[in-house]
């Protein structure tokens, strides 16, 4: 099997003391651990209560003072890309959705990225979250079948070779519309699924060159979707070890587990655990504070929750569920988590460094050298 790649994410949020620091300690860690990849999120909102973004909860805060403060990714990417000429780290947006961008400015920024960056360019898409959708006025019916009608459109764009193109779409038509940037000595970018319910499960198979679920599953778990994918593949007539089995994954780690366990108990960490699905909470024996039927990240409303009520939930998520959703430990205790995931097809981890969520700041900070430390001990496995 092959060796894990990794990938480090920008959280991509703006910083007081620097407006891009988030970016710089980015790329920092990806030059000197090894790193194949940066990554940058597409979000409006994140996945758990800013109302707990505070000083008095969190160390981050000090630095980055609001929580839902996304740059627009493609900028950033282009920055990065302007920033780094020289660099072959690759640059991937993990994920895009389909609702908020017509499929073809989507085709438009990653083909863009992909000329200017020498081939390095990654699209990272899925159907989305409620968050970045509802709120903003944004129709979230159907996503799923509105996401395979924009990477079929983003694909028939990619293939026109800048010919007038005509195509019948439920959510998309095309009529006489022209795609004419080419492509980078043949290539486009690569199509990163975000994927996870068994519908996307077989349009990866049907589409994608990877795929990057970003919700929590179990190393068996992830074999099943895994070969579901690959089942997929062979059935379009693709060869499915072509697909590369990628994870998006966050990661608490320090070098002792008394610093471990402050970060999981730490306010913000405890509220992420919301966006997990009921049933994950159910398999710890807690029903989730949101109803017995929540389904996790992709329908939460995390800027509807205010402190007082973030607080009361996210301390009735067990500590077993928040090990379940993040890989926890020191940094050989969590390069072991990778290695068995490794044993079960993953080979390419894309990686957020949850350290800034401990209580102190000066605590969170020197957490990064761990963080540093599983990053290069995974290129290892």
């Amino acid at each position: 099997m092959a060796r894990v790649k990794t990938g480090i994410v920008d959280p991509g949020l703006y910083s007081r003391c620097a407006p891009d620091l988030t970016q710089r300690t980015a790329k920092f860690v990806a030059a000197t651990s090894g790193a194949d990849s940066v990554w940058v999120i597409d979000h409006l909102i994140g996945l758990f209560p800013s109302s707990v973004w505070k000083p008095n909860h969190v160390g981050g805060a000090r630095i980055a003072p609001a929580a839902d403060a996304f740059y627009e990714p493609w900028t950033l990417l282009g920055r990065a890309s302007a920033r780094n000429r020289w660099s072959r780290l690759r640059l991937g947006v993990g994920v895009t959705d389909t609702a908020r961008r017509h499929p073809a400015v989507t085709a438009q920024a990653a083909a863009s990225l992909h000329l200017l960056s020498g081939g390095r360019a990654i699209l990272g898409i899925g159907p989305g979250e409620r968050e970045n959708n509802e709120p903003y006025g944004v129709d979230w019916q159907r996503p799923v079948a509105r996401f395979e009608e924009a990477v079929a459109t983003i694909r028939a764009l990619w293939e026109s070779n800048g010919e007038p193109i005509s195509r019948d779409s439920e959510f998309f038509p095309l009529r006489d519309a022209v795609f004419a940037l080419p492509p980078h000595r043949g290539t486009r970018p690569e199509l990163w699924i975000g994927a996870h319910g068994p519908r996307m499960l077989r349009a990866t198979g049907r589409f994608a060159d990877a795929w990057l679920p970003a919700f929590p599953s179990s190393p068996a778990e992830y074999r099943d979707r895994l070969d579901t994918i690959r089942a997929a593949a062979s059935d379009a007539g693709r060869d499915p070890a072509a697909i590369r089995a990628a994870g998006w994954h966050w990661i608490v780690t320090a070098k002792t587990r008394t610093i471990v366990d402050e970060i999981l108990d730490s306010a913000v960490i405890r509220a992420y655990a919301l966006a997990a699905s009921a049933r994950a909470w159910a398999r710890h024996g807690v029903e989730h504070p949101l109803g017995p039927t929540f389904s996790g990240a992709q329908d939460i409303l995390p800027q509807t929750i205010d402190e007082a009520t973030a607080l009361d939930y996210g301390r009735r998520a067990p500590r077993s569920l928040i090990s379940e959703i993040f890989q926890v430990g020191t940094p050989a205790e969590v390069i072991d988590q990778f290695a068995e995931r490794h044993d079960h097809g993953l080979t390419y981890a894309v990686m957020v460094d949850l350290g800034a969520c401990h209580p102190k700041l000066r605590t969170g900070l020197r957490t990064g050298s761990s963080f540093a430390a599983v990053a290069r001990g995974i290129r290892r496995l």
